[in-house]
């Protein structure tokens, strides 16, 4: 998020930019995510940031100029009860409606889609072609490259102590190696957004929340080319890797927490769901895996926009697991409030003060 921003205000021209990150950069959840991209969401606004990011990703090639190893296998969510499918037939209606080559398909063609599929039990699947999965480090580093290509400072290895305030503005920015003065200050720190905002007395309701992944050994034969696969009640999900599979699974116990330790233990939930849904891939070695954070909000929507007490404290965060597939419209979006300008998508109902206004709350429901 942070460099999509700084790439986006870079080539708008804006000077003096430092991007400031604690450990390196990637090093957070954006060196371990999922990597999916999509457009596949309940909510239009959040329909309307993944769909203008997918066309931006499919176009990294060329702008800022990086392989990315976009793969469009599509998303397939496996629904196995009526109220499941009548709320995504609700949602691909709503897709459709927004330009979202989406569809609700029966078991048997989710079941060519993917073949490691049993059938059994399963009522509906929901398939957009055009989603797919691609590598977030590869898009932090090209992002990082084309912005320092235009005179973008990245302060690595730096460490954010402290705001300075002076009447309704944030004056500078206190850091371990010392003061930098600014005009504007952008909070993309994801799950540690929160302290960011204390320090702003700006309050930005975001928890860390651990999610784990782990990989396959080797797979003889191949694994087929599949889309991103999702049983949705139980959350198991699975795409391809390199040569074998990604396997991953959001641990309903999980207690909120910066700790970022894998501990395979988890990989018996997701056993035991998809040896039901996928049978074949309940007893497939793995290799090993990772821990990362989700920054979770109240109702799983993100946290866009500008401080009302504070107006040049402006925050991008709380995406709740879909940060790196809405990076680059939220970087277009970010440059645009910077500039005060009109974006292209109104992100009023994002604000941060929506939970202590009364504001209406759209929970989204496509989260996994």
């Amino acid at each position: 998020m942070g460099t999509s921003i700084a790439f986006h205000l870079a080539e708008a021209g804006v000077r003096r930019i430092v991007v400031i990150e604690r450990d390196e950069l990637g090093s957070g959840s954006s060196g371990k995510p999922i990597g999916g991209v999509r457009a596949q969401f309940s909510d239009p606004l959040n329909i309307a940031l993944g769909s203008r990011s997918l066309r931006a990703w499919q176009d990294f090639g060329q702008r800022p100029g990086a392989d990315i190893r976009l793969d469009e296998v599509g998303y397939l969510f496996l629904l196995t009860g009526a109220e499941q499918a009548a709320d995504f037939e609700n949602s691909v209606r709503i897709q459709n409606e927004l330009g979202v080559a989406s569809r609700l398909i029966d078991p048997r063609e989710a079941q060519r889609l993917c073949p490691y599929l049993s059938t059994d039990g399963l009522v509906a699947a929901a398939y957009s072609p055009a989603d797919g999965h691609a590598r977030p480090r590869l898009a932090v580093q090209g992002y990082a490259r084309a912005a320092a290509r235009a005179g973008v400072v990245f302060a690595t290895r730096t460490a954010v102590t402290g705001l300075d305030t002076t009447g309704d503005r944030v004056t500078a920015v206190q850091t371990d190696h010392g003061r930098i003065s600014c005009a504007t200050v952008i909070c993309a720190a994801g799950a540690w957004s929160a302290a960011i905002g204390d320090m702003a007395g700006v309050p930005l309701p975001v928890r860390p929340v651990r999610r784990q992944l782990a990989f396959t050994e080797p797979l003889t034969p191949p694994a087929p080319r599949i889309p991103f696969t999702i049983d949705f009640a139980s959350t198991a999900y699975f795409h391809n890797s390199d040569d074998g599979l990604l396997f991953g699974l959001a641990d309903p116990g999980q207690a909120e927490g910066f700790d970022t330790t894998w501990t395979p233990e988890w990989l018996t939930l997701f056993r035991a769901a998809v040896r039901h849904r996928a049978p074949a891939l309940a007893d497939l070695e793995t290799t090993g895996g990772w821990a990362g954070l989700y920054e979770v909000t109240p109702d799983r929507n993100a946290l866009i926009g500008r401080s009302g007490t504070l107006p040049n404290f402006l925050y991008a965060t709380g995406f709740s697991g879909h940060g790196f597939l809405q990076a680059p419209a939220v970087g277009e979006i970010m440059r645009d409030l910077h500039l005060e300008r009109a974006p292209f998508l109104d992100v009023t109902p994002f604000s941060a003060d929506r939970f202590t206004t009364g504001a209406p709350i759209r929970p989204e429901i496509h989260v996994v």
